[in-house]
């Protein structure tokens, strides 16, 4: 069976974790995503084991051809890969692709001996927006948790503000793009035309906040940090101490508050003033906390869970990234899984996607990411250049061919958003 996007080409001009992140589903859903970095690569492969972990997990399987877009010849292949591309992604700084003169209406038209791609759909990434006060801004993940109001809300009620402990913003914008692409490729499928597709991690941040955001137009109340606990409703994504670590626990419904109170053993809790309402609850959490400590404080947190969603309530036990991958329930699902491929500096294992497709084959077996320029030869010759015209651009430094060079301050200063 082949993948949804085979046939697909996408072209990734990124860099971090938004693009390459969109790219990579577009990768594991079957598209040739062709990398094209500057001669010196990506960021990202020069940061240590910081950068490591990002580009490995959100570069495998595409293919790298490294190019100097700064020279003449080097914007001409990059202009022919868009000529044969179906999408393009970049995160470049607002106008750089049209200074370049490889902005969407200019690939799309084509002219001065560069082949038209009209029914190109493009996508610019950014960190606020490409037009307006802000647009000229550098912008990573974390500023956009901060401007966004996520961190506002994020911590304990009496400490200082908190990042959420991954790169959810950038993750979330890849998901975005992802989903925007692929409605612009079904449109386009179904004759539609092209298409320019522009979004920000601003937007996203905020986005992806709408219940909260909604009930702070709804009712005018500011949210607040509150910790691990829900700030309208308890329990609810409260920490609760067991005998080998904590587990989350949610069961704030009536029915849900006497099920517990009844597994527990302390049914008149249901009609005590101090916990019988939701209401009371959240004012009183300090003492359900205690209660509920009480109750589990001599289980494990895996029994405590088993007990509990045997029994219909919502109930996590916390986990290390060990003990998450080596859980029962996380190997059965093999969201884990093999590279195929790997070598002495690439990692052994990978995350797919999060879903299953019954018509697309398991991705067992998937692709590392690629090294610096690993396709550069092939590509270039899939775009008719000779050999001998291969070995001049690579003479030239106008392309690099399987090759590792330690990045200059001014290189990644240049490629950030």
């Amino acid at each position: 069976m082949s993948a949804p996007l085979t046939g697909i080409r996408v072209l990734d001009l990124t860099q971090y974790i938004a693009g390459p992140g969109a790219t990579s589903v577009l990768a594991d859903l079957g598209a040739d995503v062709i990398k094209v970095e500057p001669v010196r690569g990506e960021a990202t492969r020069h940061l240590g084991s910081f950068g490591q972990g990002m580009f490995h997990a959100y570069n495998r399987g595409k293919r790298s051809i490294a190019v100097n877009l700064a020279t003449t010849q080097g914007r001409d292949i990059a202009s022919s890969l868009m000529a044969g591309a179906d999408v393009v992604v970049q995160n470049l700084r607002p106008g750089a692709m049209e200074r370049m003169g490889l902005g969407p209406n200019q690939v799309r038209q084509g002219g001065s001996g560069r082949p038209g791609n009209p029914g190109l759909i493009h996508v610019s990434i950014s960190g606020f927006g490409s037009s307006g006060v802000a647009a000229k801004r550098a912008g990573l993940d974390i500023a956009a948790q901060a401007e966004s109001g996520l961190m506002s809300i994020t911590g304990e009620t009496d400490r200082e503000p908190q990042r959420v402990g991954f790169a959810v913003v950038d993750v979330a914008t890849a998901n975005a793009a992802a989903q925007a692409i692929l409605a612009a490729l079904l449109h386009r499928e179904r004759g539609g035309p092209g298409a320019d597709i522009d979004l920000s991690l601003i937007e996203t941040a905020i986005n992806i906040q709408s219940a909260n955001l909604i009930e702070y137009f709804s009712t005018g109340r500011v949210p607040f940090r509150s910790g691990n606990g829900q700030p309208s409703a308890a329990p609810a994504a409260d920490l609760i101490r067991t005998r080998d670590g904590h587990i989350v626990l949610s069961s704030y419904t009536p029915p849900h508050w006497a099920k517990l109170c009844a597994l527990i053993g302390r049914p008149e809790l249901v009609n005590d003033p101090r916990l019988g309402t939701l209401d009371a609850r959240v004012a009183n959490r300090d003492f359900l906390h205690e209660v509920l400590d009480s109750a589990f404080e001599s289980m494990d947190a895996d029994a405590c869970v088993e007990w509990l969603a045997e029994n219909g309530l919502v109930a996590g036990a916390v986990r290390t990234y060990e003990q998450m991958a080596e859980s029962d329930n996380v190997k059965e699902l093999g969201i884990i899984g093999k590279i195929e491929n790997p070598s002495h500096d690439t990692p052994d294992r990978y995350v797919r996607l999060p879903y299953r497709i019954s018509t697309v084959d398991d991705q067992s077996g998937a692709s590392r990411a690629p090294h610096l320029g690993e396709h550069t030869v092939a590509i270039l010759a899939e775009l008719g250049h000779s050999q001998d015209r291969i070995d001049e651009l690579v003479e030239n430094e106008v392309v690099v061919a399987n090759a590792d060079i330690p990045p200059t301050s001014e290189d990644v200063r240049s490629r950030v958003l």
